[in-house]
């Protein structure tokens, strides 16, 4: 119940949309009842001209009525019946309309706010936390769990309402009827509630699992469709398709497993209805034929009873349908309730402008248990020029993802004008901040829109500046529609040169003082690496840089560099310095000399 309740707070903005329709279901189950009712008149005054015969003692207000009717015509109460028939089902009909609409109008609106909390949540999410997450997972957690949980907002919570409010209806039919045979006849309905309980426990884990699954899928989609060009280079077609039949037949298992125990509830409850309605009709026969109950309350009486076996079925349906919506809300809520790594503190300031310098101040940092970063002191001068260099996985790009606080140190600090970084706010620290990386992420969108992306209030003018600057106002003047040119996903209709060049004229128009290259030629040909080198010289210009190089050719020029091996800082020096050391940095640079 407590994770019934949790899915709910979805609905409690819309908690008075939420009453409205409830006030509808109530009065759509009650015209469902006096519908049934009708039977009574019909079958025992109209149709046979006979008296009602009521065994238990009715209320005053029902007894009159009853006498009433008894009094009354039989073509004259035909008449008021035919009417009566005729408004009870367009009211019926109206108020079924409105708890459809409202209800479906709350399930649209809590699947918009799950995927607005999800989606913002995500961007809120540390790092980190992508690194243990595969994006098709997350895409998963808000297309298909949250579709699931608007299924059980929409439709199971009608039912679940509408049908408990007919189950109550009908039982106080049955009471008033005959007591005995009422009291008797709930002896026997537990026993259906058993088999819609079972079958519920069975029905969450094995959606939780099939929901898993759709991860699954979700995750290998993205990746192969992302890779295609790797799959194909490596004629692993085949491959793939074998590993995706494997998830899709693994998550077809589950479905069956839930659809078999699904299906299972229809036939069990209805059997156990029926066996609760022939004992009924054995006994009420034998009450008509003795002449102390007449056949038209009779009759409403067992359509009263065998009423309630719709809604303990429905009910059953509905249980197995929150089942999979409370598995579906557990991944919902574990992404919700997700703390980021990096934290904005309560008191943080904003960063109104870098002068100084940045300061790393022994700075240790460890990721999955293995440390990255051992001991790290550096201090960078405001407008130097600082370049990173060391062999793969020696902790370079993690030492620069400290500064726009991608990552926080776990002992030690960076500062920035001698303050420590976590007391300004993320967004003012990273606007001081420009990144160009090695892999260029480019979005499905104009070329105009990906340089305007950190200074969306640009001008085209401005917008056009930062692409000559960049070297990269020719190639968008060839493309199809120039600078409105959609360029795909991660700019696949373009050369790698020419995305890097996006990607420079990006950090030219954002104009941070604070510049980081993450080996931003190292994928490209000697031709492109040329001009987007010319671009990144303009781009250098003013500005505090940090530079990590694979190509040691490149960082000549540097005020400093930095040579960090295994976490540590080895060396440090410019070119000239450090070739004279005998180092490691020297060892670096011959062995790529060789290479020529």
């Amino acid at each position: 119940m407590r994770d019934y309740l949790k899915l709910l707070k979805f609905v409690l903005p819309y908690r008075w949309t939420f009453f409205l329709a409830i006030v509808c279901m109530g009065f759509s189950a009650v015209f469902d009842g006096v519908s049934l009712a009708m039977m009574v008149p019909l079958a025992d005054k109209v149709l046979t001209n006979k008296k009602i015969i009521i065994p238990t003692k009715l209320p005053d207000f029902l007894a009159v009525f009853v006498d009433k009717i008894n009094n009354t015509s039989p073509e004259l109460l035909l008449n008021y019946m035919v009417i009566t028939v005729l408004l009870l089902f367009l009211l019926k009909g109206i108020f079924g309309f409105f708890q459809s609409y409202f209800m479906s109008d709350i399930g649209q609106r809590v699947v918009r706010d799950i995927k607005s909390q999800l989606y913002a949540k995500i961007q809120s999410l540390s790092l980190n936390y992508f690194t243990h997450k595969r994006g098709g997972e997350l895409m998963s957690r808000i297309t298909n769990d949250v579709k699931i949980v608007e299924n059980a907002v929409s439709y199971g919570s009608t039912d679940l309402i509408y049908q408990s409010l007919q189950v109550v209806i009908f039982a106080i039919v049955i009471f008033f009827i005959y007591f005995k045979m009422a009291l008797i006849s709930f002896v026997f309905l537990p026993l259906i509630s058993f088999p819609i309980i079972k079958v519920g426990k069975a029905l969450r884990k094995l959606s939780k699992r099939s929901q898993e699954k759709i991860a699954d899928t979700n995750s290998l989609l993205y990746e192969t469709i992302m890779g295609a060009r790797i799959v194909k280079a490596f004629n692993m077609e085949e491959y793939e398709v074998n590993k995706f039949n494997k998830v899709n037949t693994d998550y077809y298992k589950l479905s069956m497993k839930s659809i078999k125990r699904t299906l299972l509830l229809n036939p069990s409850t209805e059997f156990l209805g029926v066996v609760i309605g022939v004992l009924v009709f054995f006994w009420g026969g034998r009450e008509v034929i003795a002449g102390r109950l007449s056949f038209g309350v009779f009759g409403l009486f067992l359509g009263s009873l065998l009423s309630l076996i719709r809604p303990f079925k429905k009910i059953s349906q509905v249980n197995a349908l929150n089942q999979q919506a409370m598995a579906a809300s557990e991944r919902i809520h574990e992404v919700l309730e997700t703390e980021p790594s990096v934290k904005e503190a309560p008191y943080a300031r904003a960063l109104e402008a870098f002068k100084e310098g940045l300061r790393f101040s022994d700075v240790w940092f460890s990721y999955s248990g293995t440390q990255i970063l051992k001991g790290i002191n550096l201090d960078v001068g405001y407008g130097q020029m600082l370049a990173i260099v060391g062999p793969s996985g020696s902790g370079k790009s993690t030492l620069v993802d400290l500064i726009p606080r991608f990552y926080d140190p776990q002992e030690g600090s960076v500062f920035i004008d001698g303050i420590d970084l976590r007391e300004f706010t993320l967004k003012s620290l990273r606007d001081q901040i420009g990144i160009v990386n090695q892999e260029t992420m480019l979005f499905n969108d104009s070329i105009r829109a990906n340089i305007a992306y950190g200074k969306l209030n640009a001008s085209f003018c401005e917008i056009e500046e930062a692409a000559k600057a960049a070297h990269a106002h020719d190639f968008i003047m060839k493309c199809p529609q120039g600078y409105d040119t959609v360029i795909g996903d991660r700019g696949v209709k373009i050369s790698g040169g020419e995305r890097q060049r996006i990607a420079i004229a990006r950090a030219l128009l954002k104009n941070a003082p604070i510049l980081i290259l993450d080996e931003a030629t190292s994928q490209l040909d000697s031709t492109s690496e040329r001009i987007v080198q010319d671009a990144l010289d303009r781009l250098v210009c003013g500005r505090t840089v940090f530079m990590i190089a694979h190509r040691l050719s490149t960082v000549r020029n540097a005020d400093r560099i930095v040579v960090i091996d295994k976490g540590m800082i080895v060396e440090q020096g410019t070119h000239n310095q450090l070739l004279e050391n005998n180092g490691l940095y020297k060892r670096l640079y011959e062995a790529q000399e060789l290479q020529k």
